[in-house]
C-alpha cells in the first residue's frame, strides 16, 4: 500500500476567521430581522425556481437559514414536505422555526444520499473551502435530488472596498483589507461542475440598494452579520478618521439621486442536480436528427475543409 503524502507543513490561511464570524452571526440574530430584506428577496427568487422545477421533495436542509426566511418562501410553494433549518449560530438557529439544528455550513453532519433537496441563501459566500461544501451538499442528496442556492458574487460591495482602501491608502499609506472578496460567475459555474453536479445552472442578478450615507450601508452590513471577518484583517479597532474620510470619498464617486449613495449586491443563484440516469442526456457527436447546416439554411462545411472568406 503506497504511503499518503505528506501534510503540507505550511498550509494556507484560512480566508474568514470562522469563529468571529459565528461571533457576528450570533450578535446580529436578535435584531437580523430589521435587516433581512435581501435575504428575503433571494428567497423569493429560490422559491420561483423551485415551482419551475415541477417536482416535489419530502425532505431537505436549508443551510444557513438565519430567521427562517427561505423556509417561509419555499413551504408557502407547497413542493416540499419537511425542511430542517441549519445554522452555524445557535442564536439563528434558536430563531427559526422547527426543526432546527446548528450546524458548520462547511462540515455538513448529513450522511451521503439523505436528503432529496438542500437550498442556502446568503450564507456560503462566507465559507473557507466552497468547492468542498460544493461536493458535500451535492453527497448529501439523494440521487436526482436537487440544490438551490444563492450568494454574494463579486460586484457585491464594489463601492465600499473601493472607498475604503483610497482612504487607508491616503491617511495610513497602505490598505487593510476590509470587504471579503466574492467569486464571480465563471468561477462558481466551474465549481458546481467540479463538485459533481448534473445540469447545472448559475446566473446573477444585480441589487443596486441607496442609503442616505455610507455610515447607514454600515450599520445595515453589522445587522446583517455581514462586517469584516477576514483573517488577514488588521486586527486593532479602525480609527474614526479613516471611517469619516471613507465615507467623503464614496459621497462623492457613488452618488445617487436625492442625495444618497449607491451600495452593489450582486447575488449570484445556482442550480444543479445529483446525477441520476433518468435526467436528460446530452446527445453524443453526430446523432442529431437535423444537420445545423439545414437549419440555418446554409452550407456545410466538413471538418477537413477549409472555410473560405
Amino acid at each position: 500500500m503506497t504511503a499518503p503524502p505528506p501534510a503540507d507543513p505550511h498550509p494556507p490561511a484560512a480566508l474568514f476567521d470562522t469563529r468571529l464570524l459565528r461571533q457576528r452571526r450570533s450578535r446580529a440574530a436578535a435584531r437580523f430581522a430589521g435587516f433581512n430584506f435581501l435575504k428575503h428577496r433571494t428567497a423569493e427568487a429560490l422559491a420561483e425556481r423551485l415551482l419551475d422545477s415541477n417536482r416535489r421533495f419530502a425532505l431537505g436542509l436549508d443551510i444557513g437559514c438565519h430567521h427562517g426566511e427561505l423556509n417561509a418562501a419555499l413551504m408557502a410553494t407547497g413542493r416540499i414536505g419537511r425542511l430542517i433549518q441549519c445554522d452555524s449560530s445557535l442564536a439563528m438557529a434558536a430563531q427559526a422555526p422547527a426543526p432546527a439544528v446548528v450546524m458548520d455550513e462547511e462540515h455538513l453532519a448529513v450522511g451521503d444520499s439523505r436528503v432529496d433537496f438542500i437550498a442556502s441563501t446568503l450564507a456560503l459566500h462566507r465559507v473557507n473551502d466552497l468547492p468542498g461544501a460544493l461536493i458535500q451538499i451535492r453527497r448529501a442528496l439523494v440521487p436526482d435530488g436537487l440544490f438551490l442556492g444563492a450568494l454574494f458574487g463579486g460586484d457585491t460591495l464594489t463601492e465600499l472596498r473601493t472607498a475604503f482602501t483610497e482612504a487607508e491608502a491616503e491617511i495610513d499609506g497602505g490598505a487593510s483589507p476590509r470587504v471579503a472578496p466574492f467569486a464571480d460567475l465563471r468561477t462558481v459555474a466551474g465549481l458546481m461542475q467540479r463538485a459533481g453536479f448534473a445540469l447545472p445552472v448559475v446566473d446573477t442578478d444585480r441589487q443596486d440598494v441607496t442609503y442616505p450615507t455610507p455610515l447607514a450601508l454600515l450599520a445595515d452590513l453589522r445587522g446583517m452579520g455581514e462586517t469584516n471577518a477576514l483573517t488577514a484583517r488588521r486586527k486593532r479597532p479602525l480609527r474614526r478618521g479613516v471611517v469619516m474620510r471613507m465615507a467623503e470619498i464614496y459621497a462623492q464617486r457613488f452618488a445617487a439621486p436625492g442625495g444618497r449613495v449607491r451600495a452593489t449586491f450582486e447575488i449570484m443563484y445556482l442550480a444543479g442536480w445529483h446525477p441520476h440516469a433518468s435526467q436528460q442526456q446530452p446527445l453524443k457527436p453526430g446523432s442529431a436528427a437535423q444537420k445545423l447546416a439545414d437549419a440555418l439554411n446554409t452550407d456545410e462545411i466538413g471538418t477537413g475543409d477549409k472555410a473560405g472568406y
